[in-house]
């Protein structure tokens, strides 16, 4: 595929960016360049090859899906953080209503 003139002029209108004519001549041959290299991309064989997500393979550290029983660093203490709020509606803060 070649890109002209024209098509850059294009690319840039969709894009919202103003070149001038100078800026347009120039961006040819550098998409040109960039459109070569995808499509040297295209030629690798890559048969055999597993898609991967990194080039190292990363598993996650999962813990427990559970509440603490600690009374201090656990769960349950939905009074205790509520004690100060100025508001609370159906143990929840309350905040004014904000309407624009």
């Amino acid at each position: 595929m070649s890109v002209d003139k024209q098509i850059v002029a294009k690319i840039a209108s969709l894009a919202r960016i103003q070149m001038g004519d100078a800026e347009l001549e120039r961006m040819v041959p550098e998409l040109n360049n960039i459109l070569s290299w995808v499509e040297q991309l295209g030629e690798v064989d890559c048969s055999g090859v597993e898609p991967m997500t990194a080039v190292i393979p990363n598993t996650l550290r999962l813990r427990e899906d559970a509440v603490n029983a600690d009374p201090l660093t656990g769960g349950d203490r939905r009074d205790d953080i509520l004690a100060n709020a100025p508001a609370r509606e159906h143990g929840f803060f309350g905040v004014p209503k904000v309407i624009e």
